[in-house]
This record gives C-alpha cells, sequence and structure tokens, in this order.
C-alpha cells in the first residue's frame, strides 16, 4: 500500500475511493484501473475507427494515434485536464479531398495520406496559437468570442448530428439495440458501489452476449488476423493543397473543444462539490486545452493518424460513471498502443456487432447533447435575451439541419460546400 501512495505520489495523484466517483487527481486500485480503462477504450473505438474507415487511412496507426496523442495531451495540460484524444469527424470532408476515399474501408495509397498529414500537423497550429493568445490575453477575452450561447449550442448540436448514426446502428437489430440500451440504462440508474461506475461495459457484454445467442457475431476476421502486426506507419509530404483544405478546419472545431472543457468541468465540480472538496479549475486551463488539442493533431498525424479533438463519448461515459480520473485515461491511452500491435484483439472488438454499438450510442449521444443544456444553465444564459435567441436558434439550425439537411453534413453555399456543425460554430462566432 506504501508503494502504491508512493507512485502515485511521485506521478502527482493519489489514491482515490471511488465509492461515490473519482476526480482528476485520484486513481483506483489496479484492478478497477484496468476496468475502467477497457470501458473508456471500447467507448472510443467506433467512432475513432470509423473515421479511418471514412477517410482511407489505417485503422491500426488511427488506434495507436490515438492513444499516443492522450498521452502527449495529458502530459502538456500536466495532468490536470481528463479528457481522452480521438478521431474528430469534423474533417472527414477536407481530409477525404485529399486521400479520394470514396468507398467505405477502403485503405488510400501512402502518397496521398503523407500529404494529408502534413496538411492535419499544420493545422494543429491553430488550435496551439489560439492557446498561447488566451493565455496571454486571458480567458475572459476568448469567452466574448465563445460565450456560453456558443459553446453551449455547438454541444448540443455534436450530440444531435451524432443521432442519425447511433439510430442508424441500432437499426441493425432493434433487438440488439434496445437490450443493450435498457441494460446500460438500468445498470447507470440502479447499480451502486463499484459495479455501478461499469455501466456502459455492462452495457456491452450483456448486448454482445444477446447478439451471440442469437448467432449475429462473426469470428472469421479474428481467425485471419495475425497475433501480432505492427501499425503501417506514413511519413507527412509537404502538400500546400491539403493544408489549403484541412487547415481552415481547425478554426471551427475551437468551439468544440472549448464546449468539452465547459462541460468536463461542469461535472467534475459537481461532483467535488459533493465530496466536499476543493474546486478543480478546469475551464481556466482552457489555453492549455487548446495547445493540447494542436499538439495531439500533430503527434497524430506524424504517425499516420486523422485529425482529432478530445472525444464527447468519453466525457460521456465519465459523466455517467462519475470516474473523471486522469490514470484511468493514461492507462487507456496505454491499451489502444498496446492493443494497435495485437492483430486478434482488434479484429474481436470488431466483433461487436454494430446494434450494440448503436443501442449504446442512444444513450451516450444524447448526454453530449444534455451537456450542452447543461452549459447553458450553468452560465445562466438568459434564453428570453433576443440576442441570445439569435445566436442559439442559429446555430441549431445550421448545425442540425446542415446535418440532416444535405449528404455527408456538406451544405452548398455560393458554389462551395461547408461542413455543417464548423459552419455553425463560425457562424456563432
Amino acid at each position: 500500500m506504501n508503494a502504491k501512495k508512493n507512485l502515485w505520489t511521485a506521478l502527482g495523484f493519489r489514491p482515490g475511493d471511488d465509492r461515490e466517483g473519482l476526480l482528476p487527481d485520484e486513481a483506483p486500485s489496479l484492478g478497477k484501473l484496468l476496468l475502467f480503462a477497457l470501458q473508456q477504450f471500447i467507448v472510443m473505438f467506433p467512432a475513432t475507427v470509423l473515421v479511418a474507415l471514412l477517410t482511407g487511412f489505417h485503422v491500426s496507426t488511427t488506434v495507436f494515434a490515438s492513444g499516443l496523442a492522450s498521452l502527449c495531451f495529458i502530459f502538456v495540460t500536466g495532468g490536470k485536464i481528463p479528457l481522452y484524444y480521438g478521431s474528430s469527424f469534423s474533417y472527414i470532408a477536407a481530409v477525404v479531398s485529399i486521400t479520394g476515399a470514396r468507398e467505405f474501408g477502403q485503405v488510400a495509397p501512402d502518397a496521398l495520406i503523407s500529404q494529408a498529414q502534413f496538411g492535419i500537423i499544420l493545422s494543429g497550429l491553430v488550435s496551439i496559437l489560439a492557446g498561447f493568445l488566451i493565455d496571454r490575453f486571458g480567458r475572459d477575452k476568448m469567452d466574448r468570442i465563445l460565450p456560453p450561447e456558443v459553446t453551449g449550442s455547438i454541444a448540443v448540436v455534436i450530440g444531435i448530428t451524432l443521432a442519425g448514426s447511433a439510430m442508424g446502428q441500432a437499426a441493425g437489430d432493434w433487438g440488439i439495440a434496445l437490450a443493450t440500451l435498457v441494460v446500460t440504462i438500468l445498470a447507470s440508474v440502479f447499480l451502486k458501489g463499484f459495479i455501478g461506475q461499469l455501466p456502459v461495459l455492462i452495457g456491452i457484454v450483456a448486448g454482445y452476449l444477446f447478439a451471440l445467442a442469437l448467432g449475429k457475431v462473426d469470428f472469421g476476421a479474428v481467425a485471419a488476423a495475425s497475433v501480432i502486426q505492427t501499425p503501417h506507419f506514413t511519413i507527412p509530404a509537404v502538400s500546400w493543397g491539403a493544408v489549403a483544405a484541412i487547415m481552415p478546419i481547425a478554426i471551427a472545431t475551437i468551439p468544440e473543444s472549448t464546449a468539452h472543457l465547459y462541460q468536463i468541468d461542469l461535472y467534475v465540480n459537481k461532483l467535488a462539490a459533493k465530496r466536499g472538496e476543493k474546486r478543480y479549475e478546469i475551464e481556466g486551463k482552457l489555453g492549455r486545452n487548446l495547445i493540447g488539442d494542436g499538439i495531439g493533431d500533430m503527434v497524430s498525424a506524424l504517425f499516420g493518424g486523422p485529425a482529432g479533438t478530445n472525444y464527447g463519448e468519453n466525457i460521456s461515459t465519465m459523466t455517467v460513471t462519475r470516474v473523471f480520473s486522469v490514470p484511468v485515461l493514461i492507462a487507456t491511452a496505454l491499451v489502444a498502443i498496446v492493443f494497435s500491435f495485437l492483430g486478434k484483439f482488434s479484429a474481436a472488438v470488431n466483433t461487436i456487432p454494430g446494434p450494440v454499438i448503436g443501442g449504446l450510442s442512444i444513450y451516450l449521444f444524447g448526454v453530449i447533447a444534455v451537456q450542452g443544456v447543461g452549459i447553458m444553465i450553468e452560465k445562466k444564459v438568459d434564453l428570453f435575451d433576443n440576442r441570445s435567441l439569435a445566436v442559439i436558434a442559429t446555430i441549431l439550425i445550421i448545425g442540425i439541419g446542415g446535418s440532416f439537411g444535405f449528404p455527408n453534413g456538406m451544405i452548398p453555399v455560393f458554389g462551395a460546400k461547408l461542413p455543417a456543425i464548423a459552419t455553425a460554430a463560425v457562424w456563432g462566432i
């Protein structure tokens, strides 16, 4: 026990009593740490891999890059911000314009991936610059540009626009999806203690076993996969065309990252207040958060991974389980790196049927949207003020309407096609 205390103390953390949840600087015992990390890994895996399959990037490389970028983010932010870095959907259209990926799962040529990598690396500079400006001039200046009317609305848009993906996957088999959803909700509401902090994992296992009993799980890919596989790394190649296509998207992802930071600040401090603990100054670290995001993009792209952001799915899981432990996220990142080299494990994770993920996502994506509402309530946004109404209303319609009203969420405007969420964010600003 003393050795464990010394280890956590040396790393700047403290052993935590997880009966009511874990705060960012607390760590559970090793066994619980691994279970919490596995839960977070499974939550981030489908969306992170989906971006790779849509853009032509290599799946194992994307998982590796996600883990490494998360470790770099945690290091840059001093272990003070409990967020996990995963692939961003905002960049898909811009990256596809470079990689030329047209079929789902089609891997792009290395030369084209390398060009996209260069664009992503330079896009990271946008977030880093924004972070330095906030650190230099203060967060109050950023609040004028990104008030809660914008960040809260963007969080709502992100959650709602993901609803189509959740429902589409669930529709593959409503019985499996509903079983997963109901078990997850029941576990999160009624189970107590440590087991009550694993509702996502419990829901996935229950849905998987139900699908297995129905003969809906295909193990063919597991048998064919190699036990050990090295991720396919590529080297960035200079392409100013890729910079022109990809770099501007980084401007629009800043509100998304800011919204996530405010969400995690809100729920961490709710738990801290309940336990009578000190207040955690997370939202005051917005500049460092954006710097970490930018470095995450650069690190991910350096090895052949896509651009990313801190992940709403993981935030939702932390909110439901009340486990905001940074050590858990460090373990999650290490799990991702290790498993990117394990071909059979990656193939086994891929056997989780889409309806299981869909049923789970109905809950988690909804939580993302509700957190956006929570931001506006916490910040006391006046919904009877015409200025606030104008900002919120137009962001919601441009972001949600644009995502569902046009193919791939690309709004045709004056001969150009603009990504709906990014356009809503820029409009709101």
